[in-house]
């Protein structure tokens, strides 16, 4: 056990490098820089900026720098953002991020694994055809589609809640629905699939024959095994919630991750790109290595070390 943690250590610190050392290079590949303006900035201001901030450094000096200060998890200034660093911007918008983001994941979780098992229960009954014609709609449907129909109707029409920000309670209801949308729906449908597939198993036809009671039969039996599949989904939509949805903090105008990245692409803001790609990266791989572990406690049968 112990050395299949060191293992994922050392796989996701090389993984954290290559995705740095990809996205490094890939930003210096697009034309234009920083500090390009749509009116010419004179060469003298240009200059003073590129040696302010070390980019008038061999292409190889600057990657050896910003390596540097990964490692020391210091993820270098922005350019575009005066007095800020990225480390500021992430300790600013994460946790608008991160709150819209365990909202969203609670209601995920809470309704979207119940009520798959319900429709897997009531197979072929109207109960099962509405849940399916919904998460199907859900699926469908795009983020901003479901933000803007609620900010018109919810926020606009019936005045239920405010259309932007996070001033009070009620502010919260629009963003969490919006960005929970797509995956409250896949995970009904992949619960639904997943808990038909395990009933129809052996195991369980044996179970019920023996006189085992319904709500033993799925909770202690079928549940477990049918869960592993939507572990293995939430796990990294965990760590996509979390870290921002682009759209959904654009529409409701949230201070979030999500809007510091789209204005750091638009700006070719380097850092600012790098490091909230490295951020999101680390953060996606401790959510997998998080479902790898889950996946020993719902089934003893799964051993990490193999």
């Amino acid at each position: 056990m112990r050395s299949y943690y060191v293992k994922r250590f050392f796989s996701a610190i090389f993984t954290i490098l290559i995705i740095a050392t990809i996205t490094f290079f890939l930003m210096r590949m697009i034309p234009g820089g920083p500090f390009t303006r749509e009116r010419q900035v004179p060469d003298e201001i240009l200059a003073a900026l590129n040696a302010r901030y070390n980019l008038d450094d061999p292409l190889f000096i600057q990657y050896l720098n910003y390596m540097k200060g990964l490692v020391t998890f210091d993820l270098g200034p922005s350019f575009r953002i005066l007095g800020y660093s990225v480390n500021d911007l992430i300790r600013e918008g994460f946790p608008t991020s991160a709150k819209i983001g365990i909202l969203a994941t609670i209601l995920i979780v809470s309704v979207g694994i119940p009520v798959g098992i319900i429709s897997a229960l009531k197979q072929n009954s109207p109960i099962d055809y509405f849940v399916m014609f919904m998460a199907t709609l859900g699926v469908t449907l795009p983020s901003f589609v479901i933000a803007t129909f609620i900010i018109y109707f919810f926020a606009g029409q019936l005045g239920w809640i405010p259309s932007n920000g996070l001033n009070s309670p009620l502010a919260y209801i629009g963003p969490t629905i919006a960005l929970s949308g797509y995956s409250l729906s896949f995970v009904a449908r992949l619960t639904r699939s997943s808990m038909l597939e395990v009933l129809r198993q052996d195991y369980v036809r044996t179970a019920r024959a023996n006189g085992i009671s319904e709500f033993k039969v799925i909770g202690k039996h079928a549940l477990k095994n049918a869960l592993i599949p939507v572990i293995t989904y939430i796990g990294p939509m965990i760590a996509a919630i979390l870290t921002g949805s682009f759209v959904i903090e654009k529409v409701f105008a949230l201070p979030g991750m999500g809007g510091y990245f789209v204005e750091s692409v638009t700006n070719r803001d380097y850092t600012v790109i790098i490091g909230m790609t490295v951020f999101y990266a680390a953060f996606y791989i401790i959510m997998v290595f998080l479902v790898d572990i889950a996946y020993s406690m719902i089934d003893p049968r799964i051993k990490l070390s193999s």
